[in-house]
């Protein structure tokens, strides 16, 4: 059955504008970006498929363009848009963060590293460099590999915390296995900066670890 033929307050794009975008199954956000379905298939039946082809929404946006090409019903134009799609959520995340006190909005941030951090394969550490008021000055990834006091160099983080005279530090790094408890490393690695960090006056606000969900070191008194 087209899309066309459902009851009004049932389609997508009728169901957004009725009660907002938050309303929407991942099924019906991507039947609305994709426009049409193929032969057969409904634009939301199409989207229900390339979910579970490809394991669900963000393996999904973060598929390379051969991968995400060979998926039924995508295409190189298709491709393109997703990755602006992706782009400008990411801007727009990094903008509310810059607007004002980043921990007080702390879900934000929880976001905006989410949609840096998620999508990698591989281990990545980062750092959110804030002003005295806490204003987000910078975002930079420092490190790559497996997250230990062997590959994070608290001299590197300090190096860069005084390039950007930053007065405190967000420390931010993601689990590739989607499971995002701290593991001794993380715990270890966090004091340590820590402990390099009040030798010049600068805190550490927090370290989030990224996977499935987001997990706080602050949150969980582990700081």
């Amino acid at each position: 059955m087209a899309i066309t033929d459902w009851a009004v307050e049932d389609r997508p794009r009728e169901k957004l504008l009725n009660k907002g975008a938050e309303a929407l199954t991942d099924a019906e956000l991507l039947a609305i970006f994709l426009r049409t379905g193929i032969k057969g298939k409904s634009a939301v039946d199409l989207a229900r498929d390339l979910l579970s082809e490809n394991g669900g929404l963000a393996p999904l946006l973060s598929a390379d363009e051969k991968s995400f090409c060979q998926s039924k019903g995508l295409g190189q134009a298709k491709f393109v848009q997703m990755q602006a799609v992706v782009e400008m959520s990411r801007r727009y995340l990094e903008e509310k963060i810059k607007r004002g006190d980043a921990m007080n909005n702390v879900t934000d941030v929880k976001n905006y590293l989410k949609s840096r951090l998620q999508q990698y394969p591989f281990e990545v550490f980062a750092c959110l460099f804030l002003d005295n008021k806490h204003r987000v000055i910078e975002y930079e990834e420092l490190f790559r590999g497996t997250i230990d006091a062997a590959s994070v160099h608290p001299r590197e983080v300090v190096r860069r915390v005084l390039h950007h005279n930053a007065a405190a530090i967000v420390l931010a790094h993601n689990h590739p296995s989607g499971v995002a408890e701290p593991s001794q490393a993380d715990n270890a690695i966090t004091h340590k900066l820590k402990d390099a960090l009040e030798m010049i006056d600068v805190r550490v606000l927090d370290h989030f670890i990224i996977g499935d969900n987001v997990v706080s070191f602050a949150e969980r008194g582990l700081l």
